[in-house]
């Protein structure tokens, strides 16, 4: 009689314990390296493949982690990091000069699984922005840290930190004197930074535990007005992450993508009017920042592992790669 209570009572523990999460079986990883003006006409095959190239490797440093079980926000985190270390794009290594001669930088990244985010505004020194982001994360009870405070928390924590110098590139350089209406120096044909788009790298991605995680990071807009901040490391408009819809990354007029809280309005277009995830970036895209004279686009995966993209500029840098070994890579328009 004793067994027979022992097991019946092993019997009622077996059916109390909670249900073991569903593990995704479609993780992936998609990126963008900026939307703007560009045009295939006005690129060399030599800056093309340079583009593509960087994207490629961005990329697959973030689906290896992911390939391997790691999580999606160390994915996201690798990825960027590779494009900030890349001068073509405007973020980290390429990023552009303010008004006042000076990097500005912004970065911020967040986990769908509890909404954990950090963030970082106005860095000078910091080799990778993404990674101070991540601290502000993981090492402090704020979500965003700006300047001069974002750069004592990172020398704290030990983060590369480097001379202003690091971030010269003489295209950039060119590219803002331009602006200031000084003589710009003739362009090598070798130089292949592209200055026709809205300069911001973002990578989204969920993992093989199902979770999703988003990052952005810029150097802003060339020329901008000192202490200027745009989307980027503003959670919701810039970046978002949320399990319960999709991850989601903005390039673009930031100023436009604040005033609209886009990438918090697309998810919640997801979640509550239950939209497709194309049909929300849509109706964000075009009918919310493109009627005020916004213009970039987006990227997105959601609780599916589908990946989505949208924008209403020129083109915008993009790429993706899933678990089915599917790989895609595009710069220009939406063919």
């Amino acid at each position: 009689m004793k067994n027979i209570l022992l097991i019946w009572l092993a019997l009622v523990s077996a059916c109390n314990l909670p249900t073991p999460v569903k593990k995704s079986e479609h993780y992936a990883i998609v990126i963008h390296g900026g939307a703007g003006g560009m045009r295939q006409e006005n690129m060399t095959s030599a800056q093309q493949k340079a583009y593509a190239q960087e994207l490629e490797a961005a990329l697959n440093k973030g689906y290896s982690i992911l390939e391997n079980k790691g999580s999606a926000i160390d994915a996201v985190q690798s990825a960027i990091i590779s494009m900030e270390n890349a001068p073509l794009f405007n973020a980290g290594k390429g990023a552009v000069y303010n008004s006042d001669g000076n990097q500005e930088m912004d970065a911020s990244i967040m986990e769908g699984n509890g909404l954990n985010s950090g963030a970082v505004a106005g860095v000078n020194h910091i080799k990778n922005p993404i990674l101070a982001a991540r601290m502000v994360m993981d090492s402090s009870s704020h979500v965003m840290l700006s300047g001069k405070g974002a750069e004592i928390l990172a020398r704290k924590h030990h983060l590369n930190m480097v001379d202003s110098s690091y971030f010269f590139t003489q295209k950039r350089m060119n590219q803002f004197n331009k602006e200031q209406g000084r003589h710009q120096a003739s362009n090598k044909k070798e130089d292949l930074i592209d200055d026709h788009k809205f300069g911001t790298v973002g990578a989204v991605a969920i993992d093989q535990e199902g979770n999703i995680a988003a990052g952005t990071s810029t150097g802003g807009i060339s020329n901008k007005k000192y202490g200027r901040i745009g989307d980027s490391p503003i959670i919701g408009a810039g970046t978002y992450a949320n399990n319960l819809t999709c991850g989601i990354s903005a390039t673009g007029t930031g100023e436009y993508f604040i005033r609209t809280v886009a990438a918090h309005e697309v998810s919640n277009l997801i979640q509550y009017k239950g939209l497709q995830p194309d049909e929300a970036l849509r109706e964000v895209i075009f009918k919310q920042i493109a009627p005020m004279g916004g213009e970039g686009g987006m990227i997105l995966i959601d609780k599916k592992g589908s990946v989505y993209w949208d924008f209403n500029s020129n083109g915008m840098y993009r790429a993706y790669k899933k678990s089915s070994g599917e790989m895609v890579i595009k710069l220009f328009g939406k063919e």
